[in-house]
């Protein structure tokens, strides 16, 4: 088993996931489960949804507040293609 790559500091921080699918999902990061990266008291938004752009949709979250929609997610590590610090937005 090879070691997370996540910083350590980050469990518990809020945190926002890019993934190859037009989702973006926004949440508190408790932790790996098998193949999945955990958060916590989330927002997971479907870009579909509005005429948005993932930035623009990023920006109005540090503006207005983290939409929370689920409790916890499980989101499949192969599906991420990024992953940052939601305090590191640049509105």
């Amino acid at each position: 088993m090879t070691a997370s790559p996540l910083p350590a500091d980050w469990i518990g921080r809020q945190v926002v996931l890019d993934v190859a699918a037009p989702y973006v999902y926004i949440g508190t990061l408790a932790g790996e489960q098998a193949h999945y990266l955990v958060l916590d008291e989330a927002d997971a938004h479907d870009l579909r949804d509005s005429s948005t752009t993932r930035d623009q949709y990023l920006i109005e979250s540090v503006r207005h507040g983290i939409g929370i929609n689920r409790r916890r997610v499980l989101v499949h590590l192969p599906q991420v293609v990024g992953i940052s610090l939601f305090e590191d937005i640049i509105p």
